[in-house]
């Protein structure tokens, strides 16, 4: 069945095909990211490295995907979205295949950087789906693209620990290598060419400044908690890092063929979006990074979970957002992207102001209390989310669709470096010191206000994304979806 459109026809079956590979492959990058985390402690022992030096192997991951979102997006709009993507998924799969073999930490570095290209996969992919998927399909689609994320992460902590624990942190890349390759197979016999392909000279002036004004922020964030905020490296890279900033936006006015178009991300929709999304970003990392706390930390302060039941404890936040998401997706061309977007975020900072205030109380008595409120508060971040993305994808044309869901991601990135680096912070300021009849020495726990400030600044952070939600404009509402078309915007109704 096609569905007739101005430029062609929009294919239901290929689009149901393409779905298929668009929706598992988040299970695939979770699974393989989110295994990790359990296992750094076992590569820190094999190595021999310290444990500020072993965080690099998430950190040269978020550098070099940070920077390949932008760039290739912009390839994407040049050379075609498909192509890119591949390319993109080819560098992941070739970094996951060569984790498992690394016979030094210098390897391992080098082989996260190839994967870290691999971040690039989401944003060509949210672009194909705005391309070439009925316009009623693409809330669902993207809906069920953002709820695999979750999933993804609640299957891949307890089961990465299992396998670390059980087989050792190579066979986590091991395991996950013939998924990624299959993936990468699905994906070069399913999907279809982007039709938009804009032919042009790379800016690679600014792909080099942006590498300036992204890559020293990132790292001085990464590492701030370590050396300190006021330390002097520390200000140094923040410094190195705004006149990169100040640079790339002067390089960018003038270029013919800019890397980031600035009236395209400064726009209305795209600008609030951008700016809601990294904030987002932010407040979930800082929720996360206090729930590990909570369910890990020994009876009386916490659950005493670990990382294998806490990740099973998080099944009910994954189902809920499995049944959110794709019925977020169905209703918003009846009630519009931005009441539900201005509801999701209601609803998250709504849930994290009563963690804020109760959060400490419930350990250790209360498991399912608390199981239910981040359950709550993960309903409205997916309600939130998804809301976004379509916001964004229908208010841009799609001849620069890979730009702008690059810089989406990239904003993104900023804000899930930042919530890991400040919850870190709070929980070394405030702590006490405490003896645990289980362990042989004193350990630092956090305080009351610890989680006061971790869940009441999250619960600000949505509070605030609210107010910025009503600034946008509406893109579908009754039926009708409004679409930014390369020769102009136009309305269509859908069934």
């Amino acid at each position: 069945m096609k569905v007739a459109r101005n430029e062609g026809t929009y294919d239901i079956a290929y689009a149901k095909r393409a779905m298929l590979v668009v929706v598992i492959l988040p299970l695939l990058v979770m699974y393989t990211e989110a295994m990790l985390t359990p296992a750094l402690p076992t590569i820190q022992k094999e190595f021999g490295v310290n444990p500020n030096d072993v965080s690099w192997v998430l950190t040269i991951y978020l550098l070099v995907g940070t920077v390949s979102v932008a760039l290739f997006g912009k390839l994407g709009d040049m050379y075609g979205k498909k192509r890119m993507f591949l390319v993109a998924l080819g560098f992941y799969t070739l970094g996951v295949i060569l984790n498992g073999f690394a016979q030094s930490f210098q390897w391992l570095l080098v082989t996260r950087a190839i994967q870290g290209f691999g971040m690039a996969i989401f944003p060509l992919a949210f672009s194909l789906v705005r391309e070439e998927f009925p316009p009623k399909m693409v809330p669902q689609v993207q809906g069920m693209i953002s709820a695999m994320f979750g999933v993804g992460m609640v299957i891949a902590l307890p089961l990465g620990a299992y396998v670390t624990q059980n087989f050792g942190w190579r066979w986590t890349y091991h395991s996950a290598a013939p998924f990624a390759i299959i993936m990468f197979i699905l994906a070069w016999k399913v999907l279809r060419e982007s039709r938009y392909i804009n032919p042009g000279k790379l800016d690679w002036p600014g792909a080099l400044i942006l590498v300036w004004a992204v890559v020293p922020a990132l790292v001085a964030v990464t590492r701030a908690p370590n050396v300190g905020w006021k330390a002097e490296q520390t200000i140094v890279l923040f410094v190195v890092s705004i006149i990169g900033l100040i640079a790339l936006y002067l390089w960018e006015k003038r270029a013919d063929n800019p890397l980031i178009p600035l009236d395209i991300i400064s726009s209305r929709n795209p600008a609030i979006v951008n700016l809601g999304i990294m904030f987002a970003a932010f407040g979930i990392s800082m929720m996360s990074q206090a729930n590990i706390y909570i369910f890990q930390m020994p009876s009386p302060y916490g659950f005493g979970k670990t990382i294998l039941q806490s990740g099973l404890l998080m099944t009910p936040q994954a189902l809920v957002m499995l049944i959110v998401a794709p019925l977020a997706g169905r209703i918003m061309p009846k009630v519009g992207a931005k009441p539900l977007a201005l509801a999701g975020a209601l609803i998250a900072s709504s849930g994290l102001g009563i963690l804020a205030k109760y959060a400490p109380e419930l350990p250790p008595n209360h498991l399912w209390a608390f199981i239910a409120m981040i359950t709550y508060v993960g309903a409205g971040i997916t309600l939130m989310n998804i809301s976004l993305i379509n916001i964004l994808v229908f208010s841009v044309p799609p001849r620069v669709m890979g730009v702008a869901t690059g810089a989406n991601s990239l904003f993104r990135n900023f804000g899930s470096t930042w919530g890991p680096a400040v919850a870190g912070t709070v929980m070394s300021t405030y702590y006490v010191l405490a003896q645990i009849p289980s362990v042989p020495v004193p350990i630092k726990i956090p305080t009351t206000r610890a989680y006061e400030v971790l869940f009441g600044g999250a619960a600000t952070v949505y509070l605030l994304l609210a107010i910025l939600v009503l600034a946008t404009r509406e893109v579908m509402k009754r039926g009708k979806i409004h679409e930014v078309e390369n020769e102009g915007e136009k309305e269509i109704t859908v069934g």
